[in-house]
């Protein structure tokens, strides 16, 4: 991921719940002992007196993973690190089956690659992958178009990244 810098708005929630909007963006990519600590700063800050609850109200720069109010710093240092061992193919795994070790064994295990679009993989899993030699004289007949939409049914599935296809299996 170009320029990779997740980033997370934690809030107070007794000052927001008082009225007041009181937080600040972390630097996510930090271990989590320091995110803790940043988070106690928050809370230390606040304008309501012992504040202890938080929230995470805005995240940015985690791609396709969605961050929800209540993920622990655990859980984001994990997606953190994720990412920046896989970067976009990880965030569009991830985004897909919503779990870090479904989204490693997608990548580890049933990836195919990338292509320009499915009839190219279509195209690459015939002569590549299949291994039968074709006739050069049959090859023209061959409907690379209907061949991937077959694929695509039960035993492929692919995600989009900067206009390119990513394809994987389902076993």
């Amino acid at each position: 991921m170009k320029n990779f810098k997740p980033r997370i708005y934690v809030a107070c929630l007794a000052a927001y719940n008082d009225g007041y909007l009181h937080g600040e963006w972390i630097d996510a990519s930090q271990n989590v002992e320091d995110l803790h600590q940043n988070v106690k700063k928050i809370l230390a800050s606040s304008p309501i007196p012992n504040a202890e609850e938080w929230a995470i109200h805005d995240y940015e720069d985690f791609g396709d993973i969605r961050i929800e109010e209540y993920t622990g710093l655990e859980k984001i240092s994990e997606l953190v690190a994720f990412l920046e061992e896989h970067g976009e193919l990880g965030s569009a795994a991830y985004g897909y089956s919503n779990d870090i070790d479904d989204a490693i064994k997608l990548i580890e295990e049933n990836y195919h690659g990338e292509f320009n679009s499915e009839e190219d993989f279509a195209y690459h899993w015939t002569h590549e992958v299949d291994c039968r030699e074709i006739p050069e004289y049959l090859q023209p007949y061959i409907d690379y178009k209907a061949m991937a939409r077959d694929f695509f049914v039960n035993d492929f599935f692919s995600l989009e990244i900067d206009y390119k296809v990513h394809v994987f299996s389902h076993y």
